[in-house]
């Protein structure tokens, strides 16, 4: 499915991928890729993005992927991804145009499926990304371990209270 306007509708409003400048630039079967322009406002000692970018550029690949691993929009409606842990190998400094591209395995996708269809209520997936520069250059690579739930429409308003 293409979900890049659902992707950019949901993740670029997030205050923290507003800040950071995020994009989705695509989020097709099960793979994505989101940008920012680097340093930005989460500029590190050294000029480039701050660890905490990267982390949020890469949470964003695997979201926009997780979203993108559906068959059609209305099997997210109640879908609800929360990272669990993480891993990041800093390789680079991270200037510039960066892009980070997720594209989910299919074990994961096998393991999610049925919580997108509404046959299960959670599933525990990992994602992994990797960010390059202008150059192609790999800066970081990280990884997501999520626990994806479906909420029911009651539980979905008290967690907004």
């Amino acid at each position: 499915m293409d979900a890049t306007a659902l992707a950019r509708s949901l993740l670029e409003p997030v205050p923290a991928h507003r800040t950071a400048g995020l994009t989705v630039l695509r989020a097709v079967d099960g793979a994505a890729e989101v940008a920012v322009e680097a340093p930005g406002v989460l500029g590190n000692v050294i000029g480039a993005l701050h660890s905490s970018g990267l982390a949020t550029l890469v949470d964003a690949a695997g979201l926009a992927a997780i979203l993108a691993a559906g068959d059609a929009p209305g099997e997210l409606e109640g879908v609800l991804p929360l990272g669990a842990s993480a891993s990041f190998e800093y390789l680079a400094p991270a200037r510039g145009r960066l892009i980070a591209s997720c594209k989910l395995s299919s074990s994961a996708v096998q393991v999610l499926r049925p919580v997108l269809a509404g046959t299960a209520d959670r599933a525990r997936i990992s994602t992994d990304a990797v960010v390059t520069d202008e150059r192609h250059t790999v800066v970081c690579r990280g990884g997501f371990e999520w626990s994806v739930r479906r909420v029911t429409r009651t539980a979905a308003v008290r967690q907004r209270r």
